[in-house]
């Protein structure tokens, strides 16, 4: 007795030492962590900072322009030779320096239009960036979901594993007392080999998995790494609500096509405004002279307007035809806008249906292990009694693991495709 609960001291801290070894990670940590190392958004975020210098770019126009110019000459033989008295030297050199500033009044709304269109490639930018931080998710959730399944399917072998094992030790007594031809040892043997070959098979295929998992989420790599989920089969997942939610208002893809349509309107407005009269005002102050020639400095300030009128551009030249282009383009965007919003809810729907059949799948596997378990049992108490061969033993053996296989695969697809719909229906954020 004492022994007992010395091996079983021994068997329980032995377990709960490798438990503290494992590095358990939740769904929510993996999303998080692939959120934080994206190199796609952080490249997302630099493209706002860009746009965000192309709206302050577009806010200057509204401010005057200021320039200044400056000249300055030297001759080695006067410009000018000396005229006494009216000119006592030469003049062989001269300067000149001045600031103008003009304020546009008018420009035919390209300034506004600019602004406009500024805005709008910022709203773009942060609609991208929620595009890729909801697919970062669906990838993130489609490894996690993998990793998951690859577990399940290794305590799947382990079971199996231990069940041929158990055939196998039940043989070699059997053989020993001479009730069974050596034949029948090495079918399970056989048997016990190919299962031995895929658990290696499927214990190479984690490592891959982990390391492609850790490289996208930036989750430091390591062979103890356990996904925090597991596949509770004595109950079935639920659908995410009674229909399809086909409000496509938060949607980035729809989002996007809307913009698209404002933004070729805007060109089109910017388009016409090249047709249209251009009015300005402006200062300017110079100063002239020559050093060293008796002739004094000169100081001249001047006001300007300017107008420009374009005629023949707006009536039949290359201005008329950019509009009517265009307005080709604005046609297309929305009968691009009208077939995008189509496909989309068709793919919503189409994902909505598709976790519907993985949910008749997740029943159906559910059954089929059952009789698969009811088989196994059967076949194992007949051959016991003699009523049945070692080859419908393992046959059954062989159904029982993959039927055991299918429901873990039918679980780890539903919620693969229940990640799809999160990430159509653009609820992707509110996964847990």
């Amino acid at each position: 007795m004492i022994m007992k609960t010395f091996l079983l001291s021994i068997f329980t801290f032995t377990c709960l030492q490798a438990s503290a070894q494992q590095h358990i990670i939740s769904l929510q940590e993996s999303k998080q962590a692939a959120i934080a190392y994206s190199y796609a958004l952080k490249n997302s975020e630099l493209r706002i900072n860009s746009a965000k210098t192309d709206v302050a770019a577009a806010k200057s126009d509204y401010l005057p322009s200021v320039s200044a110019t400056g000249l300055g000459l030297f001759g080695f033989k006067d410009f000018i030779s000396a005229m006494p008295p009216l000119l006592e030297k030469g003049i062989n050199n001269f300067y000149l320096f001045g600031v103008t500033g003009t304020e546009s009044l008018y420009a035919g709304g390209k300034i506004k239009t600019g602004n406009q269109l500024a805005a709008l490639q910022l709203q773009v930018s942060q609609i991208r960036k929620k595009q890729s931080a909801d697919s970062v998710i669906l990838l993130t959730e489609q490894k996690y979901w993998n990793l998951v399944n690859i577990q399940e399917q290794q305590k799947t072998i382990l079971v199996n594993e231990a069940l041929l094992n158990t055939v196998l030790k039940m043989q070699k007594d059997m053989l020993v007392s001479g009730l069974i031809a050596r034949n029948d040892l090495l079918k399970v043997k056989v048997q016990l080999s190919q299962l031995l070959v895929n658990k290696s098979k499927l214990q190479n295929g984690r490592w891959v998995a982990q390391l492609d998992f850790s490289m996208y989420t930036g989750i430091a790599f390591d062979s103890l790494m356990v996904m925090q989920d597991t596949l509770n089969k004595n109950s079935s997942p639920v659908l995410p609500a009674l229909q399809p939610d086909t409000n496509l208002a938060r949607n980035a893809n729809y989002q996007l096509l809307t913009k698209r349509i404002e933004g070729e309107k805007l060109h089109t407005r910017l388009a016409g405004a090249d047709n249209l009269p251009n009015l300005a005002v402006g200062l300017s102050a110079s100063q002239t002279g020559s050093i060293n020639s008796g002739i004094g400095s000169n100081f001249a300030p001047a006001s300007f307007v300017t107008l420009s009128i374009p005629i023949s551009g707006g009536l039949w030249g290359r201005g008329k035809q950019k509009v009517r282009k265009q307005r080709i383009n604005e046609q297309i965007a929305q009968n691009d806008f009208q077939d995008g919003q189509n496909q989309l809810k068709v793919g919503i729907i189409r994902y909505w249906y598709d976790m519907q059949d993985q949910l008749t799948q997740i029943s159906y596997a559910k059954d089929n292990l059952e009789q698969a378990t009811e088989n196994l049992k059967v076949n194992q108490d007949n051959y016991k009694a003699g009523l049945a061969t070692i080859s419908e033993v393992l046959d059954a053996q062989t159904a029982y693991q993959q039927a055991s296989s299918t429901v873990v695969t039918a679980f780890a697809d539903f919620y693969v495709r229940s990640a799809v719909y999160n990430y159509v229906t653009a609820k992707a954020e509110d996964r847990p």
